[in-house]
């Protein structure tokens, strides 16, 4: 992976910078991060990134069809997860890719999901400075696609989050988000954006208006949600005390509308045929399973992160689904160990964060998030105990 800048940043490593990497980031807000940063950033080869740009343009097709929204509609599967006014389009897009070798032994991106929700957009602009401030990374490296750089993919979010509107009519909406291990993220759009971070259980409804209390306990009207509730954990917490439902008719403009965080999902991938897409079908429609079961998983539609996914797969287990409308069927995909640690090599995931602006006619790429695993899968609880895990950021030569 860009081997001269690989065999230099682990000859030149220590553990003194890997805790000054760590102490830069939490200086920037006075938050430490709540999950594992990786040691190290993960330096894309040419080939890679040219194939990754690839795949994205190319699924992105799909996701720019005039008929989507009829295709996706049975996404939509339950009147309690409507939500009203839905956009012409998604405005966030992200693509998982697993890093595979193809038969020459280069890189090679396979897709693992797709969302059309919001990622962590603004620690990644918050890592990759950490990283480059740490390690003394050469100039010309970049976490950033399509020209972007920090102060003009910052401009770029506040002008699609906050817009025309006053910042303080703007409100980041989580469940509880001092507690969700991503609110380091919701701690930096804050401050970088001039917006508040809101819980679900603070808005108080008046008619069809929504509002929050500010810092000197005066209400504010909210105008505009960056969403970042996912109904999955929010129907699974009855202990919630809230004033308003999304499903209401209100007057606020959905910075990433709720509906595409269905539509645009697991359950789009069926319908993605693509040399980098795994063979993938709706469980409910494969009538005649494959023998060869155990190169497959099961992944429930609409959960989040990773959550009632069957990697180990037996035909009991499909026995159990009750609901097999709920579920797809998808060809595992082989991640190599493709970057060398100090001791195993290490798998990589790489998440391309995408944004569509109002006007434009397409998505695009903007920046990147990558997890780094040794274990079976990527995750925390596949990798504890486990150094150069974690989160981290892709850096190409721009």
């Amino acid at each position: 992976m860009i081997p001269e800048i690989r065999e230099k940043f682990n000859a030149d490593f220590t553990s003194e910078k890997y805790e000054n990497f760590k102490n830069i980031l939490m200086e920037m807000y006075q938050h430490q991060p709540n999950f594992r940063e990786a040691e190290t950033p993960f330096f894309i080869p040419e080939i890679l990134k040219d194939r990754l740009l690839e795949a994205c343009n190319q699924l992105t097709d799909m996701v720019v069809r005039p008929d989507l929204k009829e295709i996706t509609q049975p996404a939509l599967y339950h009147e309690n997860i409507i939500v009203p006014r839905e956009d012409a389009h998604t405005t966030f897009l992200q693509m998982d890719f697993g890093v595979c070798l193809d038969q020459n032994g280069d890189s090679y991106p396979m897709l693992i999901e797709i969302q059309g929700f919001p990622s962590v957009y603004f620690f990644q602009y918050m890592a990759s400075k950490a990283y480059k401030a740490a390690y003394d990374l050469p100039a010309h490296l970049t976490s950033y696609f399509n020209g972007f750089d920090n102060d003009s993919y910052k401009k770029l979010m506040y002008d699609i989050i906050v817009g025309e509107s006053d910042p303080k009519n703007v409100v980041l909406l989580e469940i509880e988000p001092e507690l969700q291990n991503t609110y380091i993220d919701m701690l930096s759009t804050s401050v970088e954006l001039g917006i508040a971070v809101v819980c679900v259980t603070q808005v108080i409804k008046k008619e069809k208006k929504l509002y929050y209390l500010d810092a000197l306990g005066q209400e504010v009207e909210i105008q505009k949600i960056y969403n970042r509730v996912i109904f999955d954990e929010l129907y699974q917490r009855d202990d919630l005390k809230m004033q308003f439902s999304f499903t209401d008719e209100l007057d606020v403009e959905w910075i990433g509308h709720p509906n595409w965080f269905y539509r645009i999902s697991k359950y789009l991938m069926p319908y993605l045929k693509n040399k980098y897409v795994p063979e993938t079908v709706f469980l409910q429609e494969h009538t005649a399973l494959p023998d060869d079961l155990e190169n497959y998983v099961l992944k429930p539609l609409f959960s989040f992160a990773g959550a009632g996914v069957i990697i180990d797969l037996t035909k009991d287990d499909i026995e159990k689904i009750t609901d097999r409308a709920n579920y797809i069927l998808q060809r595992k995909v082989t991640y190599e160990p493709v970057l060398k640690s100090p001791n195993e090599p290490v798998k990589v995931e790489i998440r391309m964060l995408m944004v569509w602006p109002k006007n434009d006619e397409r998505p695009f790429v903007v920046n990147n998030l990558v997890r780094l695993s040794k274990g079976k899968m990527i995750g925390v609880k596949y990798n504890k105990d486990k150094d150069w895990v974690g989160g981290s950021v892709g850096f190409h030569e721009g």
